[in-house]
């Protein structure tokens, strides 16, 4: 079978430049299941990223009733490296989850983070903790339905993890799909003297609300609020990675908004689908890049 291109996929013919125009949407809603196998079987995604082996460090959670999100129960997950233990002053990544994930989604169910920290630390890489939080589907901004996200990780979470030790002012953020979007806006909106680096797996973006996922934002003047293009100036002044792959429907967002941003950022743009075969394989260098940073 001849190999397609991404090009040709996503801008010939008219069907497919329809889907290449909703694809990003169904993908975050969760209802194009079977888009990443195909583009497998058309070669179009690269290896899959490989979980590793090495025994991982302790892991605590808990749960805090979150003003922020209206009052709501929120499950959170600290991870520690081999060697560390909960009290030590470690500096911390906040891993925000993607659509219809929650705290486990960076550890138990998902990312693997913990493992993939401690082949991290076993290389030589510093120590650092992770931690995750119950975000919802609100994509971590503030809503008209009163649950503010990003309130709520830095009024109510991060104060939790200085609490327990962690050093909060070498904060790094990682995120992936709509969790990617939540730590760039984050980080844009705390800044460099609060963030120290971000690392941002496929990256949900849109050029209209119009085009956006359902539900993602309130009205036009909250996606203009939210809206990343315009925050570029902000994201210059962080230490920043980015990496999607070329089979993502957000590819070209992805690559649009890096161009824009001065000093250009770390970046990789490796065949790759909007899954966790491709955010497994960029996790190694995403956190290699934050624990050299922080």
């Amino acid at each position: 079978m001849p190999m397609l291109s991404r090009r040709a996929l996503l801008l010939g013919g008219g069907g497919l430049v329809a889907a290449a125009a909703t694809g990003a949407v169904l993908l975050e809603e969760g209802v194009l299941p079977g888009r990443a196998a195909v583009e497998r079987r058309l070669g179009m995604t690269g290896p899959a990223g490989v979980v590793p082996t090495e025994r991982t460090g302790g892991r605590t959670s808990g749960t805090f009733t979150s003003a922020a999100r209206g009052g709501i129960p929120t499950g959170w997950t600290i991870s520690y490296p081999p060697g560390s233990a909960e009290g030590d002053p470690l500096p911390v990544v906040v891993s925000l989850h993607g659509y219809g994930g929650d705290h486990r989604s960076s550890f138990e169910h998902g990312m693997h983070l913990d493992r993939f920290q401690a082949a991290a630390r076993a290389a030589g890489a510093p120590a650092v903790a992770i931690a995750s939080v119950d975000g919802g589907d609100d994509y971590w901004h503030a809503r008209t339905s009163g649950r503010d996200p990003q309130r709520m990780l830095v009024d109510e979470f991060l104060p939790l993890l200085h609490a327990r030790g962690l050093d909060t002012a070498r904060l790094g953020l990682f995120g992936w799909s709509m969790g990617a979007y939540g730590a760039l806006l984050l980080g844009s909106t705390l800044g460099p003297d609060r963030v120290r680096a971000v690392a941002a797996s496929s990256v949900a973006l849109w050029p209209t609300r119009a085009r956006a996922a359902s539900g993602a934002f309130d009205s036009d003047e909250d996606f203009a609020r939210n809206d990343l293009t315009t925050r570029t100036d902000a994201l210059g002044r962080l230490h920043l990675r980015v990496a999607c792959g070329t089979a993502d429907a957000f590819c070209p967002g992805n690559e649009h908004l890096v161009g824009r941003i001065t000093p250009t950022p770390a970046s990789d743009f490796p065949l790759g689908a909007h899954d966790w075969a491709f955010w497994r394989r960029v996790a190694p260098d995403h956190l290699r890049f934050l624990a050299a940073a922080i």
